[in-house]
């Protein structure tokens, strides 16, 4: 199968198409200079090239010392950050909120599940629908012997079983410490959870911790209109540069609830080797340990005015259109015997939906291909896609209609394993196809992927390609 072969396309007009091809071509035109065709937005973003060219003639042209001191050098730095942390707040318009920067988003996580007072009293609530690294600070709580619970997701359409919710919420609720965390959008299936959840949660005592990071690329978070207690942000995740910086945004109001149980270099205000006492900083300083990424730091100012000068609501837009053009031309691609070739999992209402999609592709002898095999052929097609669980075993584990009782079984019959042990202990495949849009994507994208999922039609799965994702795999 080769790119020759493909056959036609149909196009449609996307919305603001003249723009954001414009866009395309001035800002993303490497795309086009490798033959890439990307659809992992999710994964990360693509940085534009005037924000490479504006951060580092910024490198290029000053100089930058490290920002703990007050030499020349080193206040130029804390300027540039400082700048940075304000943008960061005026853009989620955060005034009441402190922004820790962290390494990425699990960093920011990482404090909240370390820090917040878990105890014998007190309860971890989250969301089937998580990632893995919202899911882990059920360990925090567990080590403390507080009680995790879990909100289970609709099988439907994957948004959050509202009913569980509201049970589990009330229930707990004479704990002493309640912490709730769910994603405002889920990185897997795309489907944006409702932030009136976190009012109704905090109406009963709960803190609430926000995951913004696969939300806030796409869509406005204001902070004066919902106040969740935490938020975990990632940068690259919004406009591609610089990885490795994200951000915790924290409550002013629920500040000293976090603990932090250690002290390193720039987190302290006093500390004695001599007699074991400290004193932490009373404010974002406290949580961000040794030296800040001063040199990256500054690309956000330029990141998030890049974004502003777009526009978050046209660049929610546009996703909207993208999003249903694929939704509506992937639901048309059905077999001569009536079957469809893909299969899409999640909610289809571009109200509830960010530029996500998760699905299957099925062959015309009633097989499913295997998600390696698919990601192998668009691999030779230039297609960049996802494959797997995506670190959100929770929505996997509910479309494949895995139990509690299969997965206890699975961990309690040896002291190691992976992804592959758990297929062949259960006997049932894993992982979806993920693909996921942005503002750098074009119409000639969709037509790419498309003509690529239609040399799939009317052909049964070939035993071959089970053989070859199993090898895969190992």
């Amino acid at each position: 199968m080769t790119p020759n072969s493909l056959s036609e396309s149909t196009t449609t007009q996307l919305q603001d198409d003249v723009f954001f091809e414009q866009l395309r071509a001035s800002e993303f035109s490497r795309l086009d200079k490798e033959g890439y065709f990307y659809f992992d937005y999710t994964g990360g973003n693509l940085y534009p090239q005037s924000l490479l060219d504006k951060h580092f003639a910024l490198l290029q042209n000053h100089v930058f010392g490290n920002p703990h001191s007050t030499n020349p050098t080193s206040l130029h730095a804390t300027r540039l950050v400082n700048e940075a942390r304000q943008k960061v707040l005026d853009f989620f318009n955060a005034e009441d909120y402190f922004c820790i920067f962290t390494a990425n988003a699990s960093g920011a996580l990482n404090i909240v599940g370390e820090c917040y007072p878990f105890s014998q009293d007190s309860c971890y609530l989250f969301t089937v629908d998580n990632h893995n690294s919202v899911n882990g600070i059920r360990e925090f709580c567990t080590s403390k012997g507080g009680t995790c619970e879990i909100v289970t997701a609709n099988y439907e359409d994957l948004t959050i079983h509202e009913p569980s919710l509201t049970d589990w919420l009330k229930k707990l609720s004479s704990k002493k410490e309640k912490l709730f965390a769910y994603p405002a959008q889920s990185n897997v299936s795309g489907v944006k959870h409702s932030l009136d959840y976190i009012r109704i949660a905090q109406d009963l005592g709960w803190d609430v911790l926000l995951d913004a990071a696969a939300y806030v690329p796409t869509s406005q978070l204001d902070l004066k209109k919902h106040t969740p207690d935490f938020v975990s942000v990632s940068f690259y995740k919004i406009f591609g540069y610089p990885t490795g910086i994200g951000c915790l945004l924290v409550r002013k109001d629920k500040f000293e609830k976090l603990h932090k149980p250690w002290f390193a270099g720039g987190t302290v205000s006093a500390v004695s080797i001599n007699y074991p006492g400290y004193f932490l900083v009373n404010n974002h300083e406290r949580f961000e340990n040794g030296t800040v990424n001063y040199l990256g730091i500054p690309a956000i100012t330029n990141g998030l005015q890049f974004i502003e000068q777009i526009g978050l609501d046209r660049i929610n837009r546009r996703v909207q259109s993208i999003t249903d053009y694929l939704l509506h031309t992937l639901e048309n691609l059905i077999h001569d015997n009536g079957e469809p070739l893909i299969h899409i999992l999640g909610s289809k209402d571009l109200d509830k939906k960010g530029g996500t999609i998760i699905f299957s592709v099925s062959g015309n002898n009633d097989k499913r291909y295997p998600v390696e095999f698919i990601e192998k052929g668009a691999a030779e097609h230039s297609l960049s896609v996802r494959v797997g669980c995506f670190c959100n075993p929770g929505i996997d584990e509910i479309n494949y209609c895995v139990t509690p009782n299969e997965m206890a079984r699975f961990f309690n019959s040896r002291n190691q394993g992976n992804y592959q042990d758990i297929v062949s202990f259960l006997g049932k495949h894993r992982g979806q196809v993920r693909i996921s849009v942005g503002m750098a994507t074009v119409q000639k994208d969709l037509d790419h992927l498309i003509l690529f999922l239609r040399s799939y039609l009317n052909k049964p799965v070939p035993e071959e390609a089970f053989e070859w994702a199993l090898q895969a795999t190992h």
